[in-house]
């Protein structure tokens, strides 16, 4: 049995926790740690965990086995967390944005390492049937080489979305929309198309005075093959998320709406339903997955603990989409293309210096330490 330890007391550990609640044959909840432990002590006691609350990890191992930790803290602190945590000789999965640097990224993943323990990174939209399908699509060829590809990330926050003390600050929370947001479908992007060669950016923050960061971004990412856009936004109303392949022979997209055209003697087009049932039944043959979202990644996650499986989400790869952000906010600062992949040598390749190079695009003027807990959305 896995004995697990959630870190952090938020949201998040609440969709954490019912994740790995989800797998009792693999693993238990035995902590949730927390500086305030009356937080940690209602995530146990909503979810019915058969846990204990602690200030701390190093409280909670002083009195308990613990195997994996679960980090669901701010982003600023990510990358300590895990270090110490791989320095303990505990597995890790960590919450999105995996760290607010490169840098960051590199140090945890030479942590675990050295200690022979594992990092995994939460990209759960990988763990879902419609990605999954899309992506053996693309992958086998089937209907031909992928030309372009367009993705809109489209959310909505509130004005008082910012208003807690490390939200909308490049120091703690390492970016706006695309760090904390769109990520998610930045990934999923990366995932279907491989690393770019070159990034062009604009990010600008259109709606949320209390905000240092970008709250709107378009990126375009040059490939030798294939093209695509992508573009993201905190002052969407209705939160419409959708990527799209273009092959050769079709459209394939997430959500799922697929089409195909064939070409009229004139060169216009007309529709293919011969190729779209094609398509259909290609997308409907592949089987849906058991678990999906954090619970599919989880159970991906204990598996590789015991060795039955290899992580989908590996450090490694959790580092392409921190690399893919700090690409675009370089290219929007410097207001020029950025070739990748960036160099030790870049100035965006640390905290520090996205820190200095970034622009304000306002200053916070009003910091709590706690927001009214409620629902929160996810992609």
């Amino acid at each position: 049995m896995i004995n697990i330890a959630i870190l952090g007391a938020g949201a998040i550990a609440r969709t954490h926790a019912e994740a790995f609640s989800d797998h009792p044959e693999y693993c238990k909840i035995v902590a949730v740690c927390n500086r305030h432990t009356d937080k940690a002590e209602k995530v146990i006691a909503e979810k019915g965990l058969d846990a204990k609350a602690y200030e701390s990890l190093d409280a909670a191992m002083a009195d308990v086995r613990i195997d994996a930790v679960s980090i669901c803290l701010p982003p600023a602190v990510h990358a300590e967390t895990a270090i110490m945590a791989a320095e303990k000789g505990l597995h890790v999965l960590v919450e999105k944005p995996m760290a607010n640097s490169l840098a960051e990224c590199d140090a945890m993943i030479e942590a675990a390492e050295r200690n022979n323990v594992l990092l995994s990174s939460v990209c759960q939209l990988r763990f879902t049937t419609k990605a999954d399908r899309v992506h053996r699509l693309i992958n086998d060829g089937t209907f031909g080489r992928l030309l372009y590809a367009s993705g809109s990330s489209f959310w909505w926050r509130g004005e008082n979305y910012h208003d807690l003390s490390w939200r909308g600050t490049w120091a703690k929370e390492g970016g706006g929309v695309l760090t904390i947001q769109a990520i998610h479908h930045l990934d999923l992007m990366q995932y279907m198309l491989g690393m770019p060669q070159r990034i062009t950016a604009v990010i600008g923050n259109v709606g949320h005075g209390n905000s240092e960061c970008e709250d709107v971004a378009t990126a375009i990412l040059e490939y030798p093959d294939k093209f695509a856009q992508f573009s993201a936004s905190q002052v969407a109303h209705g939160e419409n998320h959708l990527l799209s392949f273009y092959t050769e022979r079709g459209k394939l997209s997430i959500p799922w709406s697929p089409a195909a055209c064939r070409a009229m003697p004139n060169g216009f087009p007309e529709a293919d339903p011969e190729e779209l049932e094609k398509i259909e039944a290609a997308y409907d043959a592949i089987a849906p997955l058991k678990w999906e979202n954090h619970s599919g990644q989880v159970l991906n996650f204990l598996r590789a603990i015991t060795g039955e499986e290899a992580l989908v989400a590996d450090g490694y790869e959790g580092r392409k989409v921190i690399e893919l952000i700090s690409a675009i906010y370089e290219s929007a600062c410097f207001r020029r293309s950025v070739t990748l992949p960036l160099e030790k040598s870049d100035p965006f390749y640390t905290a520090e210096g996205k820190v200095e190079n970034m622009p304000h695009f306002h200053e916070k003027k009003v910091s709590v330490d706690a927001m009214a807990e409620g629902k929160i959305t996810f992609a």
